[in-house]
């Protein structure tokens, strides 16, 4: 064997260099092959910087469409070449400034660029100062950073509530004014109302020497005796107007009450404690509202309404009801997620809570006590178990994507049940200074954070609710991009290059021990692309090694040898972005299966007619319909009821995302249909039923009831397996 390749292979599975011609990349600055092209994003034209709309039609817009917005009206004419290229200069401007850190407005970081770039060029100052009075929509410019996500949905999220506290404000206006009017007419209509004082001061400013106030007084006394509104109903209404003013949900003109409650908080514990501290007022709230509003209609009847609205919200406030109110939004870090707070965010979610919760990523690659990578292993928990609860609007992505979400981020703050927004920032620590943008769309690519929206109310089936579409390339198992570069000859070679869960972490400091440089004076035919190495199925005949292409700082191309470690890791996160596709309706094998066994049926049904055919007619036939029949006749025998306190998994189900057997391949196995089910339940503990039914992706494992009494934390466990029940 070449002394080059028994090196190689060594590396490959051991992860240990034993020879001069493996070379460590730390400190090399190397990077994906594909990320050539994105060294300096300040001069590209994408999505970000955003724009936070104070006021217009879209909550967010990209910096770009905006000075392109502004470009459609001036850039016209004999000079609209020369404004465009100088309006175009100032974009790059901003945009580096806001790269290096500098925040503001739109409008105050032009008027903060312009000047620099304009000194000592007339042209220029005219071409900006033509551009700037055409400047209509404003805000917080903010880049693609670690503070994006809770900038981002927090500023869509206050837009929505400002919209509902408008709708919310007029409705309370309009009731108030209207019960206010039934006191005054019932003041009008009262005896004191009627008295002579009173009839005096509402006279006006006219002579009142020859006017009788008091024996009008006594007319109109004696005239509507038998007209005097109820004191029931009095009291009544000035109850509710007392409730509709006091309140603090939202900030109207005719409130007399404190300050608005806030509904933004930093933990999910200290939203669930404000929520239910603030029940009892919303309920009396609601009650008021639907109230006031059969009484300004004149349609409350105290005998049919009374004990109606005395038992009103006992079960709860219903969606109409909650609709009325602000949601609550949590915004928390991936991090915080352990003990009570990931209680506190189960239940509510579990419960149907008009909450939003914003879930913020730094990191989605972690080494795991048992050796695996873990990709965003927290996210993936997270949004497993809210799609298994049913009714939770889910929405996953890195920053880098969610200006393409925009409309289904706002369908989710629309949602009037509970919404998780679990985000990638990009902003790792460990990327050697690539920009959180780059390592989020490299995470969106790698399938390592994949995009996706579970909307319940989109319909009751999992093709009406889940959505992959933002991914790219989604039917693909890696997305593939065309990487030009020239050869060593000057010649121009372009090829197609898939960007793998490898790539990826190729991006992280931390894990650049499980690659190595390849001199080029040493590359030969056994160094293989990984794509080569991942379409196999195992190890394989070990005469070739996977190679990664990569590019040093001066943009040469380089190869890295990857160990065995990151192709079987690179493995594990194509099948779950399988399971994922399944989920999506892309190659899902149920329905290839169904699909391989009618087409099978159809051509034996075509062969069995050509030969029927080209026999006599009197041939009997009777023989190919008895298995047929004999078949139809078997019976079935019915599925046997579970005992809840059994521990048992959905199999037919099972999307075979090989999660829960690589676990513990003791508890778990795969059928002859490679679908799972529990083998031994004996052969692991509760504690890993519990942990495997909340890593399974589509929710099939139900953990029962724990079999060992003495087993530690059994009641925290238990809690935790009830939303698998």
């Amino acid at each position: 064997m070449d002394a080059d390749l028994q090196a190689h292979i060594a590396f490959y599975l051991t992860g240990k260099r034993h020879s001069p011609n493996l070379l460590a990349i730390d400190g090399l600055k190397l990077q994906p092959a594909l990320f050539a092209g994105y060294r300096d994003l300040t001069r590209l034209r994408y999505d970000f910087p955003l724009v936070l709309v104070k006021e217009g039609p879209a909550a967010v817009e990209p910096l770009s469409g905006l000075i392109d917005a502004i470009l459609d009206k001036v850039a016209r004419g004999d000079d609209g070449e020369r404004i465009r290229k100088h309006v175009l200069r100032l974009e790059q401007e901003i945009r580096t400034r806001v790269a290096k850190g500098t925040s503001g407005t739109f409008s105050t970081l032009w008027d903060a660029a312009a000047p620099a770039l304009a000194k000592d060029n007339k042209l220029m100052a005219e071409s900006l100062s033509r551009a700037r009075a055409n400047l209509k929509v404003d805000g917080d410019v903010i880049d693609c950073d670690a503070s994006l996500p809770y900038h981002l949905l927090g500023h869509a999220w206050a837009i929505t509530q400002t919209q509902r506290a408008k709708k919310f404000a007029k409705d309370i206006n309009r009731l108030v004014q209207k019960l206010s009017d039934i006191i005054k007419a019932d003041f009008v209509n009262s005896d004191a109302g009627k008295s002579a004082e009173n009839l005096r001061a509402s006279f006006g400013n006219g002579p009142m020497d020859s006017f009788d106030f008091a024996a009008m007084s006594r007319i109109l006394v004696k005239a509507s005796a038998k007209k005097k509104p109820a004191k029931s109903r009095q009291k009544r209404v000035q109850n509710l107007l007392a409730v509709l003013q006091s309140q603090r949900f939202f900030p109207t003109s005719s409130a007399t009450a404190e300050a608005p409650y806030s509904f933004a908080f930093d933990s999910c514990n200290d939203a669930l404690k404000a929520y239910r501290e603030r029940l009892p007022k919303a309920i009396e709230l609601a009650r008021a509202i639907a109230m006031a509003e059969l009484e300004v209609r004149g349609e409350y009847s105290e005998v049919k309404h009374d004990a109606l609205f005395e038992s009103f919200g006992q079960n709860g406030l219903d969606e109409a009801e909650l609709a009325l109110l602000p949601d609550y939004l949590v915004r928390i870090n991936a991090t915080s997620l352990s003990g009570a707070e990931q209680s506190k965010l189960n239940e509510i979610l579990a419960i149907d809570l008009p909450i939003k919760v914003v879930v913020q990523t730094d990191d989605v690659i972690e080494e795991s006590p048992v050796g695996h990578l873990a990709f965003a292993l927290r996210s993936r928990q997270l949004a497993s178990m809210a799609m298994g609860i049913n009714d939770v609007f889910v929405l996953q992505s890195p920053a880098a994507s969610l200006y393409q979400l925009r409309e289904q981020i706002q369908r989710g703050l629309d949602y009037t049940g509970p919404a998780l927004f679990s985000v990638f920032s990009g902003a790792t620590k460990t990327s050697g200074g690539l920009p959180p943008y780059l390592i989020g769309a490299a995470a969106l690519e790698s399938r390592v954070f994949p995009a996706f929206t579970f909307d319940p109310s989109a319909g009751r089936d999992w093709a009406s609710r889940f959505c992959l579409a933002t991914n790219p390339q989604a039917e693909e198992d890696w997305p593939l991009r065309e990487f030009a570069y020239e050869d060593e000859k000057n010649q121009a070679v372009a090829q197609q290059l898939p960007f793998t869960l490898i790539d990826f972490v190729a991006c992280d400091t931390r894990y650049s021990k499980h690659f190595s440089l390849i001199p080029r004076t040493h590359w030969n035919d056994t160094l293989v692309p990984v794509e080569t190495a991942l379409a196999q199925p195992g190890r394989g005949s070990l005469d070739s090694v996977p190679c990664l292409t990569m590019v040093d700082g001066e943009d040469r191309l380089q190869k890295v040898i990857v160990d065995e470690k990151l192709i079987r890791e690179a493995r594990r996160c194509r099948s779950m972005w399988n399971s994922l596709q399944e989920l999506g309706g892309i190659h899902n094998s149920h329905a290839e299966k169904l699909l391989a066994s009618e087409r099978l049926r159809w051509e034996e049904k075509l062969a069995a007619a050509s030969a029927s055919a080209a026999k006599p007619a009197a041939e009997p036939v009777a023989s190919v319909a008895a298995p047929v029949a004999a078949a139809e006749a078997a019976p079935v025998e019915p599925e046997a009821e579970r005992s809840p306190d059994e521990a048992y998994i959905e199999t037919a189900r099972c999307s075979t995302c090989n999660e829960c057997v690589q676990f513990n391949n003791k508890m778990f196995a795969y059928d002859g249909n490679q679908q799972a089910y529990i083998a031994d339940v004996n052969a692991g503990t509760y504690a890993q039923l519990v942990e495997a039914a909340e890593n399974c992706q589509v929710s099939i494992i139900h953990p029962g009831k724990p079999r060992n009494p003495n087993e530690p934390g059994l009641e925290e466990l238990i809690k935790r397996a009830e939303l698998f029940a």
